[in-house]
């Protein structure tokens, strides 16, 4: 009889690889517990806790059954015509499939028939045994373990000198249990127990027993000095962070999710510890110096209440001696060379101007059919000057030239060679040092924003129009060699880069058509084809389509306002507001569909003499939309002009009633040429008016 209790697979093995452990950790547990829900071992009820260590992958799942259910199985065994003979006999070739099968002639009368396709067939009916835990498990943990993520394949000597196998780290024991039984399995040349290894030093015992599963995790932090949970030592590692960023004062830890996801995968038993280093060093910009420690040492640097760095910062140890304070000298000893580096790179830096290192910039290659940074540089200065003479005239025009030619400079620095991240950040320390123009250093750092989704954007119009003038060459340039994007692989982050111009044209509302700065930067490479610029235009606007059903727009909202193609993206939120609006007019879906019905005729109709003369305005109904067309295009036309575009759809929603009398009583295609033109010609002076917000057509259902 079957018996359910919760289950514990451990694998023990050498330190892993510390940012794929959180990977690692999650993605060999999830496939344990999807093995053993398919095989019929764990319902639906039983539930998973995923634990990983440096040194171990593991999984809990609760509810387990020794043994699955039977499941009764149907096997399709031959058409009816190949099975039986003309006297309903069996045929030795379904004698032979049910020996097969395990069956005898006896099995005959009680097949199954019914219709396969179009022929009929026999059917066998039987009960498969459920699969005992040993075999489940021993499925599923070989399915496990090939397909876990692994970075990178080792290949290591099992114990007998003999046989090799291929994992990730050498792995060292096994422990399985169901309940306190021991489940008999085995992987990578181990065989399953109840025994695991503590830390390595702290350890109460070795090995440590785990009496049975639900045990684990408290008998290996009591007796293995071990935290197996990653979120368990993730919280903790957080709560001794600030805990003791709290005991020393006015102080907090550094924010960064990755650091502290890496820090967790590197200790077992977490234990953080105030350190120091000589306040001299922090006239060295603080970026460098906590990118070093961060980068190089995993430390968490401690920031004053206005979020400027302190002498102290954090060591998350993986020992609890009695008296850490050779742990605490032995990590200050070892970061004083480290900032000593960063202050060394700053000082060198700081003697050559700036400028001087941008002929530097035509040595260093940027795309080999693009040419060096150097020509880079030249393209950017060319945008960003058009750019800032549109955004703020002559003057922000010049700075934005200069920002745009210094701000590839600092790629050239002994710093930024260092720390590729602070490029950008250093190139804007190094221009206030030059004694620079405050918006043109600022704008040095800001022409790589915004970097991310939900990035700030530059700080100022300098940085705005070198920030453009940055990403369009870039995408200008990769277009015009037929570098894009396609499926989900785009190495040059085009996808992002569109998105910036985005948020830039939208958010800061600047008076710049997309076509037009997307025309300048494709005009700068010759190679380009004639519909480049146009490929362009269309990924950007598909940027901004995604990014505005993100925010909540419908499609349909966002497909009328981007038919028309707005040239000011600034405008594209005023306009998806008054679609809106208007959509939840009564008159909405009676003019929308008008106007797609308007739209169908002018596409089929030869209007290329269409005119209107009150003269042959014949019936009732179109003197009527004719007088209205009159009164209203030229008052919904001034609110356009005036940037009220829910005042102007709203006013256009008047027309209405002369719409629907004009369609219900007029034959737009009358035999008559004049009048049929005529009669064109007030759809196309209705279609214009009607579509200068956004295109009504697409709101039709």
């Amino acid at each position: 009889m079957s018996k359910t209790a919760n289950l514990l697979v451990e694998l023990f093995v050498e330190e892993l690889p510390p940012k794929a452990l959180k990977k690692l950790g999650h993605a060999f547990a999830a496939a344990l517990y999807e093995q053993l829900q398919a095989q019929g071992l764990a319902t639906a009820d039983s539930r998973l806790t995923a634990f990983a260590s440096p040194r171990r992958l593991a999984a809990h799942v609760t509810a387990v059954a020794s043994q699955a259910a039977d499941k009764a199985v149907t096997q399709k065994l031959m058409p009816v015509s190949v099975a039986l003979d003309a006297a309903g006999h069996p045929t030795p070739a379904l004698l032979k499939k049910l020996q097969a099968l395990g069956a005898g002639a006896d099995a005959v009368p009680g097949l199954h028939r019914a219709m396969d396709g179009k022929a009929e067939a026999l059917f066998y009916k039987s009960t498969a045994k459920g699969a005992t835990l040993a075999e489940g498990l021993q499925n599923a943990l070989n399915e496990a373990i090939a397909r876990l993520p692994i970075p990178k394949v080792m290949t290591y000597q099992l114990a007998d000198g003999w046989s090799d196998v291929k994992f990730v780290r050498p792995a060292h024991s096994l422990v399985a249990l169901h309940g306190s039984e021991v489940v008999p399995v085995s992987v990578l040349g181990l065989e399953a127990g109840n025994t695991t290894h503590g830390h390595r030093f702290e350890a109460a015992v070795d090995p440590v027993r785990i009496a049975d599963a639900d045990a684990y995790a408290a008998t290996l932090e009591r007796d293995g000095a071990v935290i197996a949970s990653f979120e368990g030592r993730r919280a903790e590692i957080a709560r001794q962070l600030a805990q003791v960023a709290a005991e020393a004062g006015d102080a907090r830890p550094i924010e960064d999710d990755a650091l502290l996801d890496e820090v967790t995968a590197l200790v077992e038993r977490p234990n953080v510890l105030l350190c120091q280093f000589e306040p001299a060093f922090l006239e060295v910009p603080q970026e460098c110096l906590i990118l070093t420690m961060k980068a190089n040492q995993k430390y968490f640097p401690l920031l004053d209440a206005k979020g400027k760095l302190t002498n102290r910062f954090l060591v998350v140890s993986n020992i609890r001696p009695a008296d850490p304070s050779a742990v605490i000298g032995g990590n200050e000893r070892v970061v004083r060379p480290r900032l000593a580096d960063a202050r060394f790179f700053f000082d060198q830096d700081r003697r050559k101007p700036l400028a001087s290192r941008v002929p530097e910039l035509a040595k260093v290659v940027y795309h080999n059919k693009l040419g060096t940074q150097g020509e880079r540089v030249e393209r950017v200065r060319a945008i960003a000057k058009v750019i800032g003479a549109r955004i703020g005239g002559d003057h922000v025009a010049f700075l934005a030239d200069q920002a745009a030619m210094l701000a590839k400079a600092d790629l050239v620095t002994d710093m930024v060679g260092e720390f590729p991240e602070l490029q950008g950040t250093m190139g804007r320390y190094y221009a206030l040092n030059d004694r620079l123009d405050h918006a043109v250093a600022d704008a040095i750092e800001d022409h790589y924003k915004p970097r991310f989704a939900g990035d700030s954007l530059p700080r100022n119009q300098v940085g705005l129009a070198t920030a453009l003038a940055d990403k369009l060459e870039t995408l200008a340039g990769l277009f015009s060699i037929g570098q894009l994007p396609s499926g989900d692989k785009d190495p040059f982050a085009l996808r992002r880069h569109a998105l910036g111009i985005v948020r830039m044209l939208m958010e800061q509302d600047l008076p710049l058509d997309l076509d037009e700065i997307v025309a300048v930067a494709v005009g700068l490479f010759p190679a380009a084809e004639p519909k480049t610029a146009g490929l362009l235009s269309d990924f950007v606007y598909e940027r901004l389509a995604g990014l505005l059903r993100e925010q909540g727009y419908s499609a349909q909202e966002v497909d009328a306002v981007l038919a028309l193609r707005p040239q000011r993206l600034g405008d594209v939120a005023k306009r998806l507001a008054a679609v809106r609006a208007f959509a939840a007019l009564p008159e909405a879906a009676a003019l929308a569909a008008a106007n797609k019905r308007i739209a169908n005729i002018l596409k089929k109709a030869d209007q290329a003499d269409a005119h209107v003369s009150e003269v042959l305005l014949r019936e009732e109904a179109e003197k009527n939309l004719h007088a209205a067309a009159r009164q209203l295009a030229p008052k919904a036309g001034a609110q356009f002009d005036a940037g009220d575009y829910a005042g102007s759809l709203q006013t256009l929603a008047g027309l209405r009633d002369a719409v629907d009398a004009f369609f219900d009583q007029v034959m737009v295609n009358a035999e008559e040429a004049d009048l049929r033109l005529n009669r064109l010609g007030l759809l196309k002076i209705l279609h214009r008016a009607m579509n200068r917000v956004a295109d009504l057509s697409r709101l039709a259902t």
